[in-house]
């Protein structure tokens, strides 16, 4: 696993598609608050979870001028089927080949019912408006992903 990121240093610039197949930087959103959350793997519980708290509190983000990015290595299609089945209004990143999660220090060993296996360790990451990470939570809970996101763009 990567070097862990911390508040107050650069959050890392990268480049991708999201789920339409649109080109998406980070630093496209310069000047907006941005939740950078990396999840395991679409349509699953805890996933579906964490991604349904966003989307039930996308109006009160928005209105703190705070944009929300989801982030797996799921591709395109699965992401678009993931976004129209739970009606998220929020861009959902594609990182096929983890080096995004790597760049965050996300991609790792994990284990499930005893079997190791490289994956993504849920995260969040709060980026300011100049692109500095204001909070960082590696392993974090879906149903703590809301409440510590608008803590962090309150602060």
């Amino acid at each position: 696993m990567a070097k862990k990121l911390e508040p107050g240093m650069p959050a890392p610039d990268f480049e991708t598609v999201d789920d339409q197949g649109r080109p998406v930087r980070l630093s496209d959103f310069r000047g907006q608050k941005v939740v950078l959350y990396f999840y395991p793997k679409d349509d699953t519980p805890g996933c579906t979870k964490q991604a349904c708290s966003f989307r039930d509190n996308h109006a009160v983000l928005q209105e703190k001028g705070a944009v929300v990015l989801g982030v797996s290595p799921d591709g395109v299609e699965s992401h678009r089927k993931f976004k129209e089945k739970h009606h998220l209004p929020f861009p959902l990143l594609v990182d096929p080949d983890h080096r995004i999660a790597e760049l965050y220090g996300v991609w790792g060993e994990r284990s499930l019912y005893g079997r190791k296996f490289m994956g993504i360790q849920r995260s969040q990451f709060v980026i300011d408006e100049e692109g500095t990470l204001l909070d960082v939570k590696y392993g974090i809970r879906p149903k703590d992903s809301v409440p510590r996101a608008l803590k962090a763009i309150q602060d």
